[in-house]
C-alpha cells in the first residue's frame, strides 16, 4: 500500500481535529485565566503600568485584571466543551489583540523579526493563538461539541 493510499484510507476525522484544536486552545486560555485569578484580585505592578486601548484605559487596572482572568477562564472552558464556540473564539481574539497592543507592542514594531524575541514578548504565541481562534471562529466547534448536541436537540423539538 502506498503512503497516499494509507492517508486516504485513514483520513483524519474533521470532528477530531476540531476537538483537539478546541481542547488545546481552551486549556491555554483557561490556564491563563486561572493563573490571573489564583494570584488574587489585585493587578500586579507590571500590569498596572500598561498602556491599554480605549475603553480599557478608562477602567481601573484591577478591574481589567479580574475581567481578563474571568473571561479567559470562562471562554476557555466554553471552547473545551464546545459551547458558543464562535462567540467564545471571537471574544478571545479581541482579548489577544488587547494583549498584543498593551504588552507586546511595548517593544515597538521593527518588522517580522519581532515575531520571536529573546525578551519573550514577541508576537509568536499571540499570533498562533489568534490563528487557532480564527480557525474555530470560521469552522465552529465540530461534531463532538455541546454546540452540535444542543443544535440537534433544538431541531428535534422544533420539527
Amino acid at each position: 500500500m502506498s503512503f497516499g493510499n494509507f492517508l486516504r484510507a485513514r483520513q483524519l476525522e474533521p470532528a477530531l481535529a476540531l476537538l483537539l484544536l478546541r481542547l488545546w486552545t481552551g486549556l491555554e486560555f483557561a490556564r491563563a485565566g486561572w493563573t490571573k485569578l489564583s494570584g488574587g484580585l489585585q493587578a500586579p505592578a507590571w500590569f498596572r503600568g500598561l498602556d491599554f486601548p480605549v475603553p480599557h484605559v478608562w477602567l481601573p487596572a484591577n478591574l481589567n485584571w479580574v475581567s481578563a482572568g474571568v473571561l479567559e477562564l470562562a471562554l476557555g472552558v466554553a471552547l473545551i466543551v464546545g459551547l458558543c464556540t464562535r462567540w467564545a473564539a471571537a471574544a478571545l481574539i479581541y482579548i489577544v489583540f488587547v494583549a498584543v497592543y498593551s504588552v507586546h507592542f511595548d517593544l515597538g514594531w521593527a518588522g517580522w523579526n519581532q515575531i520571536e524575541t529573546d525578551e519573550g514578548l514577541g508576537f509568536k504565541v499571540p499570533l498562533m493563538l489568534a490563528l487557532m481562534l480564527f480557525a474555530l471562529f470560521a469552522c465552529g466547534a465540530g461534531d463532538w461539541s455541546l454546540d452540535r448536541r444542543l443544535g440537534r436537540c433544538r431541531q428535534r423539538r422544533g420539527g
